[in-house]
């Protein structure tokens, strides 16, 4: 009986000798928002090759993990934080994307909102910075590609999904939403159609607060309603901003 296809692959691979000789890591881009800028976290690279350049934060993979696993302890490791948003985006296996051997990773974004903590966390670690978006030219590796391919999802994703709450504080106002759209889709948003919107998909919740500590008349500050987006999309319900 002749062999199946498959099973012909097999046995060449066998015979020639093939081992399983790559390295897996995971790539991890992990998107800031200060309330102004959106901001990657990048760290110096150590590699003589690329003397001065910075790359993405990433590891190779453990022996006792799956990659989801492997991007959670980089991002904890890093923040400090867990739970965070968490995105697999994509796979990368260019042969000759590390200098050190054939390495393939597979990239991930996050989403955190900047406050002090975070933004200290260049000052323990001195080969650490939070890079503004719109500055980010070049970086280690094939890194600004990774970096490329996450923002593009990253922005797709803030317009079909409510994913941007992650960048907020529990609490903000609409224009602090508005000024995160805009920096992240790098657009200018008319502000009567954007409120219209909102009005329309009705998640905002008014917690009754005004802003505090402003030199100018204090806005209403809102949360969004979590419960109340699981029920309607549980309906169908399509989100969109």
């Amino acid at each position: 009986m002749a062999k199946t296809t498959n099973e012909n692959i097999d046995s060449s691979s066998s015979q020639i000798g093939i081992q399983f000789n790559a390295a897996i890591s995971v790539d991890c881009v992990i998107f800031g928002y200060d309330k102004h800028d959106l901001k990657v976290l990048l760290v110096k690279s150590d590699m003589p090759i690329y003397k001065d350049k910075y790359s993405l934060l990433g590891d190779l993979l453990r022996q006792d993990e799956n990659t989801d696993q492997s991007a959670i302890r980089v991002l904890e490791k890093h923040t400090g934080l867990s739970g965070l948003y968490m995105k697999q985006v994509c796979t990368f296996s260019n042969v000759d994307r590390h200098p050190e051997g054939r390495v393939i990773t597979v990239a991930y974004y996050s989403l955190v909102q900047l406050n002090e903590d975070l933004e200290k966390l260049i000052l323990h670690n001195p080969n650490l910075k939070w890079e503004k978006v719109s500055d980010i030219v070049e970086l280690a590796f094939d890194h600004i590609l990774v970096f490329e391919k996450c923002l593009k999802k990253l922005r797709y994703g803030l317009r079909e999904k409510p994913i941007g709450f992650n960048l907020l504080p529990e609490k903000f106002t609409l224009k602090q939403l508005q000024n995160l759209y805009e920096s992240v889709l790098d657009i200018e948003i008319d502000k009567r159609n954007f409120r219209r919107k909102l009005k329309s998909i009705n998640l905002l919740v008014d917690v009754n607060e005004n802003e505090t500590d402003v030199s100018h008349r204090p806005a209403k500050l809102y949360s969004f309603d979590k419960s109340r987006y699981s029920t309607k999309k549980k309906k169908g319900f399509n989100f969109e901003l």
